[in-house]
């Protein structure tokens, strides 16, 4: 039996070798690799041995030859097959080692395009898919993590077919996700990432129990590392819709930078919010807005949820919490919450992931955009269209309305006082809606709204908007204009004694 190695990342590669070797196996190799596997003084041979022909062109060219590639793809149970092999001198390779040019690493590292292309790996993948393609007499390796697997397989004479598909799946996994990060760096770089083509993929990180609903399929993919590296179950199992309210509780949580700042999140909109002094004064604050659907929610914490805090939250049932972490007390407290799911991030506080680009499925196809963000100054440079300005307390409250509202699902207003969330109206399809919605909720829930600051994500169409909200005493409101009735906006806001800022960007979320 003959294996053929050759690895950019050499871990554990020298161990595998030296397994396969007891095994009985003759090891080929090239460059790098037979450097390592021959200097731990395991016998190896280069594949210029086997292909008669040296590399060239500074190492471009290895593999790319019918020894190889013959050896590996050739039917072993048709006779032809066979017989053209044995006429042509070609032996046998049974199983093949290869992960590829870390060419989505030297992207992040350097910008020289020379560089950039000189790793993108050519033999690799060619070999990887000859493997593939006869994955029922080759094994093909393309994950570190099958080194051991592979050996005891092969200990205990167990490569049985569903082994071997297995595998094949994962090296087609391999080299598809390669080329789609070669041609999407290309599309980026040359493109503005718009290319004729785009590829979206992701690295499986776990099943969900089911997806929206129960007879729905589900799992979370993750576009790099974030989830395997910063997502930690604590005690629970992440559901499809826990993991969608996750990320728009986090998304608003994390907002606002190294703040003591909560989030409660209910089908994936926000139903509290607040930054305060510290995590016990922001939740307790968060509740104010809407405590009714806050039951049932997923609630982000910017920090670690101490024992003092646990014993608090517990008084009501959420469904998840995340948090930076957990100290030993508050997971001592949430354990006889039994329908409670607790993940944290193993940080001080929330890990942040801001993704570039932005998707929506569509029947038949996607949408695609670079993401929304708020300019580092979109706020402070909004322009004052009325009489009467903000204060500066006015103002650190306008400025969390807006994020909050640029989060939210359209059409939604935000109304933040004393930095806390105290109203909201979302999804719905008319501003003035919006407006009486989250004005009548405060209403029901006996909120002191005078003072508050109010934004809206997208311009104000009428002034009845702002005829409903002076009848709560809203102070400030900032929107981003553009309306051909922003005239009577501003002269209702004048009317009524209300700040109107405009940003002069809109921000909807569908």
């Amino acid at each position: 039996m003959r294996a053929l190695i050759s690895v950019s990342d050499k871990t554990n590669c020298v161990k595998f070798a030296e397994n396969l070797k007891d095994l009985g196996f003759d090891i080929i190799s090239t460059g790098g690799t037979f450097e390592a596997i021959s200097s731990a003084g395991i016998e190896v041979k280069k594949v210029e041995d086997i292909t008669k022909y040296p590399e060239c062109l500074d190492g471009r060219v290895k593999t790319l030859h019918p020894n190889i590639h013959g050896a590996i793809l050739y039917k072993r149970e048709d006779k032809n097959h066979i017989s053209q092999k044995e006429r042509l001198g070609i032996g046998d390779i049974d199983l093949i080692c290869v992960n590829l040019y870390p060419f989505e690493q030297t992207t992040k590292t350097t910008d020289d395009f020379d560089t950039i292309l000189e790793n993108i790996d050519i033999g690799g993948p060619a070999m990887i898919r000859s493997g593939a393609k006869n994955f029922k007499n080759v094994l093909v390796l393309t994950d570190i993590k099958d080194y051991d697997k592979v050996i005891k397989y092969i200990k205990n004479g167990k490569i049985d077919i569903e082994f071997r598909k297995e595998l094949m799946i994962k090296a087609f996994e391999h080299t598809a996700s390669y080329d789609t990060n070669i041609a999407n760096y290309m599309n980026k770089r040359y493109h503005n990432s718009m290319g004729e083509k785009l590829f979206i993929t992701g690295n499986k990180v776990f099943d969900t129990r089911y997806g929206e609903n129960p007879h729905q399929k589900g799992a979370l993919y993750q576009f790099d590392n974030h989830y395997s590296e910063n997502f930690c179950i604590k005690k629970g199992e992440p559901s499809f819709n826990n993991m969608s309210d996750i990320s728009s509780a986090v998304n608003i949580a994390t907002a606002f930078g190294d703040v003591s700042a909560v989030c409660i999140v209910k089908h994936g909109n926000p139903c509290g919010f607040a930054i305060k002094d510290n995590l016990l004064d922001s939740y307790n604050s968060a509740l104010i807005c809407d405590k009714i659907s806050a039951f049932g929610g997923v609630v982000a914490v910017n920090g670690i949820v101490d024992g003092l805090l646990a014993k608090k939250m517990s008084e009501i049932f959420f469904e998840v919490i995340i948090a930076g972490d957990f100290t030993q007390e508050a997971l001592a407290v949430f354990e006889s919450k039994k329908r409670l799911k607790l993940f944290s991030q193993n940080a001080k506080k929330l890990i942040p992931n801001d993704d570039r680009y932005d998707f929506k499925h569509i029947n038949g196809g996607f949408v695609y955009q670079n993401s929304d963000y708020i300019e580092p100054d979109e706020i402070t440079n909004s322009i004052l269209k009325s009489k009467k300005k903000a204060t500066q307390k006015q103002i650190e409250d306008m400025s969390i309305a807006y994020i909050i509202a640029s989060l939210t699902k359209s059409n939604c207003v935000t109304y933040v006082k004393n930095k806390t969330l105290v109203a909201i109206g979302m999804g719905m399809t008319s501003r003035v809606d919006a407006t009486k919605a989250a004005t009548n909720k405060a209403k029901e829930q006996m909120v002191d709204m005078s003072g508050c600051s109010m934004a809206s994500e997208a311009f104000i169409p009428f002034r009845d908007t702002i005829d409903e909200t002076s009848l709560v005493g809203v102070a400030c409101v900032i929107q981003p204009g553009g309306s051909i009735r922003d005239s009577e906006v501003i002269e209702a806001s004048n009317e009524h004694g209300i700040v109107m800022y405009f940003s002069s960007k809109r921000h909807f979320l569908h």
